[in-house]
């Protein structure tokens, strides 16, 4: 299949150049279209993607659309194409966050329930394979186009399947994580630096132990409530650490910080609690 997408930002970029690293797709198959004509030159120079001079060229190039820009601009975005998109009904891949199915359709005028829309919510780390997305489809979507939907992005990490009203937790939970995560890897690094090692040593450690033990949840299934008691010896050093953790909240603090952000994706959706 043909993919365009509508915006070469971070997230367009993380998810592309992934899907070219897996194999996925070939440089040949891809094209892009962004109002900052610099930065998508520069993007396919980089990727070997093709540059389209408009949204409708890639709408009248692709077999699937990913639309990768701003929540706020989609509503103009697909009033400007909703000739073009309705007469080609490709497949709709939106990462626009807080924009409900419902809503693209609405955009798309009364017929646009007849376009097939997937709605993903995916991270940043999809550039480096190790994505987690979560997916839902209109009803105009089939299987076999979901699944490839999935694949796509099972082809730069996880997918998980969640209806829609999940969407805004699921965000705060997977795709703003990683900004705390690096926040975590930077504390840990400025520890290590504090006590003699080289950044580059630090940060080094730091990433790889998360990395570690990220795999070690996934791959074991054990709770992490029950992989920290592993790793606590009786008086041990790791105990002395986890217990300065617990004194500065620190489980509570990142639940606090998910509600915040379930909140504030709530807010765009324009609904209150």
């Amino acid at each position: 299949m043909n993919i365009g997408s509508i915006g070469a930002g971070n997230m367009a970029g993380a998810i592309i150049r992934g899907l070219l690293a897996r194999g996925f797709a070939q440089a040949a198959n891809i094209c892009i279209h962004d109002r900052d004509e610099a930065k998508a030159r520069s993007f396919a120079r980089e990727t070997g993607v093709t540059v389209r001079q408009s949204n409708a060229e890639v709408v009248a190039w692709s077999d699937a659309v990913l639309l990768a820009v701003k929540p706020g601009d989609l509503p103009a975005l697909l009033a400007s194409m909703k000739a073009e998109i309705l007469g080609k009904k490709p497949l709709l891949l939106s990462i626009a966050a807080g924009t409900t199915l419902a809503s693209i359709a609405g955009g798309l005028g009364d017929t646009g329930s007849s376009v097939p829309v997937v709605r993903i919510m995916p991270n940043v780390n999809a550039r480096v394979g190790e994505g987690v997305a979560g997916i839902c489809a209109g009803s105009a979507v089939t299987e076999e186009q979901l699944a490839w939907a999935e694949n796509l992005f099972n082809a730069v990490g996880r997918v998980v399947r969640i209806d829609e009203d999940k969407f805004s937790v699921f965000q705060a939970v997977a795709c703003a994580s990683p900004a705390w995560t690096f926040m975590f890897i930077e504390g840990l690094a400025r520890g290590g630096v504090k006590k003699g090692l080289t950044k580059e040593q630090a940060t080094a450690a730091a990433a790889q132990a998360v990395l570690g033990s990220a795999r070690l949840v996934l791959e074991t299934g054990l709770s992490p409530s029950v992989l920290v008691d592993t790793v606590c010896s009786p008086a041990g050093t790791t105990i002395a650490g986890v217990a300065v953790l617990e004194e500065g909240a620190l489980i509570g603090t990142v639940m606090k910080a998910v509600e915040k952000c379930y909140e504030r994706d709530l807010e765009i959706l324009g609904k209150t609690r």
